[in-house]
């Protein structure tokens, strides 16, 4: 056997990046390269024939339904994000629901016992744990610095047997943004964003699982609880965000809702990043509707683990000042 080994292992050489043989947050689910092709995944296992999604989501999602030829249809979101049921779900339908934030596990279990057909979309997630039975999906790389990634439970036997994914190609960024900054890899980042449009379902690449394996989740959960909880006690009075906020959550970011105009480009001066989640929300509807009005004054703030209460007080300081 130990000879049989050294005729298919690579022996002396330059030394590769040597990394922990860890252990992944979610080992046992199906590991996949995008959130997207998770959701494709699911559909060509279940072969449901509609999708009910909610216009509050990422346009990105649209791309399973498009390249499988399957309709779909919007649904409006009421004011605690949970969906407005003006529609019934068939037999071959399915309903995709957004765990908005890492906030709405609650609306999750809820929706899981009386939702028929729900498939779950963890992207926003990531430590929120899979109801059983309940077809579900995460992002990696909404959470951590990885190139690619994605998790999968779905509720079937059957399995697909795609190949695996490269992606070292995608890593640029990454390297870049601990030589140099986050400005300087951001053009990469973009790239490598581009590079995920129309790509096959493909298993998690062995960079990105390898790297998964090297993260203290325990750390990184308990980070992202302490400064979302010094956020809300000090936010929640101004937050016009009119959905219940559950504590001790490792949430993905903070939602914070005001009426003030220009904050997320005063924000931006400072070198505070905030996302608008998302702008293909203002094509697909009108000013009067709330999904518009939260992709356009939310204002999500970065308190996740990179960051600690001295970085959240400064932030809150830079804030106060602009409202």
């Amino acid at each position: 056997m130990q000879a049989q080994k050294s005729q298919t292992k690579s022996m002396g050489g330059y030394f590769q990046l040597h990394l922990a043989n860890g252990r992944e947050y979610y080992p046992d689910l199906i590991k996949l390269n995008t959130s997207r092709n998770a959701l494709q995944y699911i559909l060509e296992v279940k072969k449901y024939t509609k999708v009910y999604i909610p216009y509050f989501t990422c346009e990105v999602l649209l791309e399973p339904m498009v390249k499988l030829n399957i309709p779909y249809q919007f649904y409006h979101i009421d004011a605690q994000l949970e969906p407005i049921f003006d529609f019934e779900v068939g037999s071959t339908e399915c309903v995709v629901y957004n765990n908005y934030f890492g906030l709405k596990q609650d609306a999750v279990k809820k929706l899981s016992d009386t939702v028929p057909h729900l498939i779950i979309d963890n992207a926003q997630a990531f430590f929120s744990e899979p109801v059983p039975k309940i077809d579900t999906f995460y992002s990696c790389r909404k959470f951590f610095g990885v190139p690619d990634g994605a998790y999968l439970q779905i509720n079937s036997d059957e399995r697909l047997s795609p190949e695996n994914d490269v992606s070292t190609n995608r890593f640029s960024h990454l390297i870049t943004s601990i030589d140099h900054s986050i400005e300087h890899g951001y053009a990469d980042f973009i790239e490598n964003e581009l590079d995920f449009i129309g790509n096959e379902i493909k298993s998690m690449s062995s960079l990105t699982q390898a790297v998964l394996s090297n993260i203290d989740y325990q750390v990184c959960k308990n980070r992202r609880i302490e400064n979302f909880t010094y956020l809300h006690e000090k936010l929640s009075s101004i937050n016009e965000l009119g959905m219940e906020f559950p504590t001790s959550t490792p949430a993905m970011l903070y939602p914070l809702l005001i009426s003030k105009a220009d904050v997320k480009a005063k924000l931006l001066e400072k070198k505070i990043f905030v996302p608008t989640y998302w702008p293909n929300v203002f094509r697909w509807t009108t000013q009067d509707t709330l999904e518009y009005k939260l992709a356009k004054n939310v204002i999500y703030l970065p308190m996740d683990h990179r960051y600690d209460l001295e970085d959240m007080a400064y932030m809150l300081a830079v804030l106060t000042k602009i409202i």
